[in-house]
This record gives C-alpha cells, sequence and structure tokens, in this order.
C-alpha cells in the first residue's frame, strides 16, 4: 500500500523525532485522520524519503518519529527550467503542478510586457509563496523528493540575465524549422523554455529573448495557449532526452 507522502522544510534523520508543521499536521492528521501509530513518509527535499510514524497528535499539532531513511532516484537526467510569463490564477497553478509532476527542475516566472497579472512586491511575495505550495504538493503527490525552485519574479530582462549558461534556450515557435526531433541532445548545462502569458511574447519581448540566445523550436503547426505550450514542450523533451529517452 502507497504510504501517504507530506513535506517539511526541516532537518530529518532516523532515530528523531520532529513536530508536524501547520500544514503536514492539517494534511496527516486532520484531513487522512491519521493516529498514533500509523505509518506516514516525510520528504524535506534532500532526495530521501522518510518513513516515519505518528507518535502524538493532537488538535493543534502532531509528532512524528523518523524510522528510517531512503534514496529517491526518480529526478529526470535532463535537467529543464520553465521561464514562463505569468498567467492569471488557476492557470499558472495548474502550469506549476503539472511541470513538477512532468520532472522542471526550476520556474522563472516573469512579467512581460503583454502580462495580464500586474504584481507590486506585497503581491509578488503572496503569489510566490503560494506557488511554492503548490510546487511541493505536486511533489507529494508524484513522489519527488527533489523541490523544483521557483524564482522571485522579476521582468522579463533581468530574468534572462540570471539565467544559467551554456544550455539550449528554446522560444516556441510554430513557424521555426527547428523541432525536438532536429534539437542537437543537450549535455550537462540545463535546457530553458520561455512560454509567454495569455497575450504571448510582443516584439520587443522576442527580440530580447533571441538577442539572449533563445532560438525558436516548434511542436507542431497550431498555435498553443499558455497553459498547454510548456507542458508539451516539457513532454517532448522528455521523451527525447529524458525520462523516456536516450540521455
Amino acid at each position: 500500500m502507497r504510504l501517504t507522502r507530506a513535506y517539511l522544510d526541516a532537518s530529518l534523520a532516523p532515530g528523531t523525532r520532529v513536530a508536524l508543521p501547520e500544514a503536514a499536521a492539517a494534511h496527516l492528521l486532520r484531513v487522512l485522520r491519521l493516529r498514533e501509530g500509523d505509518a506516514c513518509v516525510l520528504f524535506n527535499g534532500d532526495g530521501h524519503d522518510y518513513d516515519c510514524r505518528i507518535v502524538a497528535a493532537g488538535k493543534r499539532g502532531g509528532e512524528a518519529e523518523v524510522l528510517a531513511m531512503h534514496a529517491v532516484d526518480n529526478e529526470s537526467p535532463l535537467r529543464i527550467v520553465l521561464l514562463q510569463g505569468i498567467a492569471r490564477g488557476e492557470k499558472m497553478d495548474w502550469i506549476l503542478q503539472k511541470a513538477t509532476e512532468l520532472g522542471v527542475a526550476g520556474f522563472v516566472p516573469v512579467g512581460s510586457e503583454r502580462s495580464e497579472v500586474k504584481l507590486d512586491a506585497a503581491r509578488a511575495g503572496k503569489r510566490l509563496a503560494h506557488w511554492n505550495s503548490v510546487v511541493v504538493a505536486a511533489c507529494e503527490q508524484s513522489g519527488r523528493a527533489r523541490v523544483p525552485g521557483v524564482a522571485a519574479v522579476q521582468p522579463l530582462a533581468a530574468s534572462v540575465s540570471a539565467l544559467p549558461e551554456g544550455g539550449p534556450r528554446l522560444l516556441l515557435d510554430p513557424r521555426a524549422a527547428q523541432t525536438v526531433a532536429s534539437l542537437p541532445v543537450p549535455r550537462d548545462a540545463p535546457v530553458v523554455i520561455a512560454v509567454g502569458p495569455e497575450g504571448g511574447w510582443s516584439a520587443r519581448d522576442r527580440d530580447l529573448l533571441q538577442a539572449a540566445g533563445f532560438a525558436g523550436i516548434r511542436l507542431g503547426p497550431r498555435v498553443l495557449r499558455t497553459e498547454t505550450a510548456g507542458i508539451a514542450a516539457i513532454a517532448a523533451l522528455q521523451a527525447r532526452f529524458g525520462d523516456l529517452g536516450a540521455a
């Protein structure tokens, strides 16, 4: 039987006891109704799962005993970073959730000329905390023991200048000559995929991306929505170079 997994932002080691933070306690004790003596799995993003047992369960929290640890080797050999124009509400959540399930290594949310979502500093901080919680929940569900990072929201130009160097940079374009099938095998450095917001990239955005080394790649002859484009590209790259491919 598959045991319930929950994330803790804390050090974990066999033979120790840990207090369950509010989110984990609510999920394990109130939603799933685990009781003292019940088993669960905790993880903290270090690449391991920790077999645990609930040793205290109360209305305001609980405690778990760490019994054993084991490495989880289910990360893709292909590191993919999704540079995503901020989408509205549930669309952005869906993108983060599904891309995490597909094995993305990191997210770079960006504001652009056609972004419909405008965030001041306070709202950006709240959205970042929410997006991180979406990614963590997707890791809990999908069995990942490494949590993809979500960068702080910045304008496109600032985000591009901070990207890792050396790997392919791809800009989805239904008119591009290059396809996933013709793409050279990526080596070492991550692949960065740029996906625009609901309104797409503006001409200035495209010029900026192309000047930063982004090359067009075609997934097919049709224009894809922002919540579809990145997921389709990630799945295609994983099939050729990553989880199912030769990388």
